[in-house]
């Protein structure tokens, strides 16, 4: 790029244009595109699929803001750099959200049929997929879309068949009867992790079920009288005194007047209640165990929406809460209820639909999870397995897997990947099967019919870091591609997801999914608390980019982070980030300015070099060590907070202050020097953000004369050894906190910025000649017209003192203020924060205040005290400093 600079930087930056501008520019020039380059090393990161049940909200940005930086990072730093796109089916929450739909229309999905139903799901992933393909864009996610995933697509359905049948095939999925988490409004079987279990107060009633020889009765306590119809023993601890004589007799189940036996099982808490249960098998699992230890029967006396059956007798068709509070009554009327006592316990709800899950007996599919589960255990510690970050997360991981239960993987829904299970109505056989038989294989008949249930949707989220990439086929992407290098997912989902992922890629492709699982936190408004619709303080990601723009967005959550841990979201925070953007704009339109009708050729970076460019350049040299060792570690906040000190601190308020004496100076040699230094700091400084904000950095780095088509594709900084100047770090500091300290008594005293003032500098032997040096420096940064540098001066009268590394500095008053207003004015500030000190502490002594203000209101007041106490205390020894000397 030879051509001289135009410096067209508009005078405002407008993220609106900006973004549209670039992404569409990326797109269409398939940066994002991965395989390009053979021979480069490949990283991969496979983006955790969103639901197709709605918007993108914070958390999701957040979550793909930190596999963009870290994708972005890797392809600058010569990495073939693969983030894969895709989308999840969500099969209960997808489907609740089209039936509640259709119900606005009065239609269910059976008026529809499964056809037609489908047809209107398919509708409805087609919009949100396309919703969330539009946020992606506007987050700025550098995804390579030629690769993009469905986990109902072609591919993955013939992944999902393919683990389906060889699990089966090898015992591992089976078909039995069980207690199984039921959801009856979603009427769908649950996984264990899909309950959600919460404190609940109820009631623990104490009933009486008389003995059937007549000799009295045995105390029963039980949370659910309603599943008292389907009771089918008494148990009591086989050491527990007070029943010994009652063991092997039997009761009259109340209102069913079935005899039902007493039976003993070590199961049983003789703490508890009164020491003897009720035996329901086909409504509680720690029932159904103790059943299938005694060979008891299993009555299942509730329907799948909730409600009691014909085996409830007088009950059938009440729902199951409407009969617990009538059963009571019954009870009641009997003098069977004992007492009723008040009993907090935990009770499960679905995690989809809310409800109060019912342990319910049914047919359905397993996976048989201690096999799986071995390998894994053993990869893990034997240190083959994945690497958490933070590490505490592992020990988490591990205790899920080793207590883990078979995984309940049917669902009785419409949308999912049906179970590749056919039943023949002739002979009675089932058949498991990769493609659809149209002839049963036991008898010839073609009277075959599919089962009706889907898989869980984890099922096939659980192969997606290797179904993506062509497997079961070996395709050269997944021979390239896979193992992945690291997976970005929320703490909430180990047991859901990535414990699943594991698992299924040591069985099927004898490899770790991903080397690194990064885990981020969850987003919480600024009090802390988490957000939600019921608190109303919920915040859509879109408008604040709207508001914002989108690199202030990421810089604020990005930067807000730490592995593991929550973030508060404040909007103060994000403003800070856009005003960090506008300081970079400025910066750059400054250094443009400068730039004007400059060729490439003559920004060749050499010296001499002032003490400011050795310094600029030095510093440069560490920032770029320190945000390399930073990303590759995950540590996105130290990151942000590294690059801006630099670029706000370092490059925007110094460097370009001390740039500016040689770019309005006339010597020729020191403003081309300068002007390449410039360039060159701009230039890599723009590079190390872009992974942070795409779009700004772009947008200046265009403007720069740089070789290449884009900033993305630009190489990530390297540091130069030839720049390391530790000798200038300390000579800038001498010059940074001297100018700093000359301003700061030049702003107390309220001299205008026009007064040239007096300065004396007392320098120790190491710093007199970083003071010589620089003698022009100081005194036009400054405002100094007269320049005294002697080791062997004393402080003169009346004079205004400092002290900075090496030096003593001294300001004469005479000329520089009028003592005996400059006195008036400090001391009528010091009676203003005297009055503030009192009220804040008057206010912070009354209990009422303290107790019921919101924490965070207290805490503000508090901070304003110790604010209001500093300020005092520096007006108090200026006071003090102006008359006493």
């Amino acid at each position: 790029m030879g051509e001289p600079v135009k410096s067209n930087l508009p005078s405002a930056y407008d993220p609106k244009q900006a973004e549209t501008k670039w992404y569409n520019y990326w797109i269409e020039g398939k940066f994002f595109e991965a395989g390009k380059d053979q021979s480069k090393q490949p990283f991969t990161i496979v983006i955790p699929p969103p639901n197709v049940t709605g918007n993108l909200h914070l958390g999701h940005a957040l979550n793909v803001t930190l596999q963009d930086i870290l994708i972005r990072f890797k392809r600058m730093s010569g990495y073939d750099a693969l983030w894969l796109p895709g989308m999840d089916h969500a099969g209960i929450a997808t489907q609740a959200r089209v039936e509640a739909k259709l119900r606005e229309q009065g239609i269910s999905r059976h008026d529809l049929g499964r056809e037609k139903f489908l047809a209107e799901v398919w509708k409805w992933k087609d919009e949100y997929a396309q919703n969330i393909a539009n946020q992606w864009r506007k987050l700025g996610l550098s995804l390579d879309y030629s690769r993009e995933r469905f986990t109902l697509d072609d591919g993955l359905s013939a992944a999902v068949r393919e683990v389906f049948v060889r699990l089966y095939e090898k015992g591992l999925i089976y078909r039995g009867k069980y207690i199984i988490n039921w959801d009856p409004k979603a009427r769908t079987a649950l996984s264990d992790i899909e309950v959600i279990h919460k404190e609940v107060k109820g009631a623990l009633y104490h009933l009486k079920y008389p003995l059937k020889d007549g000799s009295g009765y045995i105390r029963v306590a039980t949370t659910r009288p309603e599943t008292m119809l389907g009771d089918v023993a008494v148990a009591v601890h086989p050491d527990d005194e007070r029943y010994q004589g009652l063991i092997g007799k039997t009761v009259i189940l109340p209102f069913v007047e079935r005899e039902i036996p007493i039976i003993a099982d070590e199961y049983v808490e003789p703490e508890f209640g009164s020491g003897a249960v009720k035996i329901t098998p086909a409504h509680d699992p720690n029932d159904f165990e103790m059943g299938q230890r005694h060979q008891l029967p299993q009555i299942l006396v509730m329907n799948e929406e909730g409600r009691m059956n014909e085996l409830a007798g007088k009950y059938q068709g009440m729902d199951r809460f409407e009969c617990r509070k009538q059963i009571v009554k019954d009870l009641e009327a009997a003098g069977l209820l004992i007492e009723i006592e008040e009993h907090v316990h935990s009770v499960g709800h679905s995690e989809r639909t809310g409800v109060v899950v019912e342990p319910y007996l049914s047919t359905q599919w397993f996976v048989s999870m201690k096999p799986l589960a071995e390998r894994v255990i053993s990869a893990q510690k034997q240190g083959q397995g994945v690497k958490f970050v933070p590490d505490r997360f592992e020990k988490i991981y591990l205790n899920w897997i080793e207590n883990v239960r078979d995984w309940c993987i049917s669902r009785q829904l419409w949308w999912g990947h049906r179970i590749p299970a056919w039943y023949c109505d002739e002979c009675g056989e089932m058949t498991v099967a990769r493609e659809e038989p149209t002839t049963c294989p036991h008898c010839q008949s073609n009277a075959l019919r599919q089962d009706e249930d889907v898989l869980d949707t984890w099922f096939s989220s659980a192969l997606w870091p290797f179904s993506t990439l062509g497997w079961p086929e070996q395709t050269d992407d997944l021979k390239r591609y896979f193992p992945t290098d690291v997976l970005v997912t929320g703490y909430d989902i180990i047991y859901f997801w990535v414990a699943r992922m594991i698992f299924t890629a040591l069985e099927f492709t004898d490899q770790i999914p991903f080397k690194d699982v990064l885990m981020n936190g969850l987003i919480r408004d600024a009090e802390g608390r988490k957000m939600s619709k019921s608190l109303g303080n919920g915040v859509d990601p879109m408008e604040v980019i709207d508001q914002y723009g989108v690199d202030a967005m990421r810089y604020m959550l990005s930067t807000g982070c730490t592995p593991g841990n929550d973030i508060r979201f404040r909007f103060e925070r994000v403003e800070a980030a856009r005003n960090f953007a506008n300081k970079i704009w400025n910066a750059s339109r400054f250094a443009l300015m400068h730039l004007e009708g400059v060729s490439a050729e003559e920004l060749e970076l050499k010296g001499p070099f002032s003490i400011a460019d050795k310094w600029i350049l030095h510093r440069l040299n560490e920032t770029v060590k320190d945000t390399t060792r930073l990303l590759e570690r995950y540590e996105f906040g130290e990151v942000g907070r590294v690059i801006y000190n630099f670029i706000w601190d370092e490059l925007c308020d110094w460097y370009i202050e001390f740039a500016k004496l040689p770019l309005y100076g006339e010597d020729e040699e020191a403003k081309r020097v300068t002007r390449s230094v410039l360039t060159h700091v701009l230039d890599q400084a723009l590079r190390l953000l872009h992974p942070m904000m795409p779009f700004i950095t772009e947008e200046i780095w265009q403007h720069l004369p740089v070789e290449g088509e884009s900033i993305t594709v630009s190489a990530w900084p390297q540091a130069n050894e030839a720049f390391d100047a530790p000798e200038a770090v300390h000579e800038m500091q001498v010059l940074i906190e001297t100018i700093r300290a000359v301003r700061n008594i030049r702003a107390e005293m309220e001299v205008p910025p026009k007064h040239q003032v007096s300065l004396m500098v007392c320098p120790d032997g190491e710093t007199r000649q970083a003071f010589e040096r620089n003698e022009a420096a100081i005194k036009r940064l400054c405002g100094v017209n007269q320049l005294t540098i002697d080791p062997a001066l004393a402080r003169p009268d009346k004079s205004m003192a400092a002290v900075v590394t090496g030096a003593e500095l001294f300001l004469p008053l005479a000329g520089l203020v009028d003592v005996e207003q400059t006195v008036k004015r400090l001391e009528a500030e010091l009676k203003k924060l005297n009055a503030e000190v009192e009220r804040v502490e008057k206010k912070l002594s009354i209990p009422g205040f303290v107790a019921k203000a919101p924490e965070h209101v207290v805490e503000a007041e508090r901070q304003k005290g110790e604010e209001y106490k500093e300020k005092r205390e520096k007006v108090l020894a200026r006071i003090q400093e102006i008359k006493g000397s």
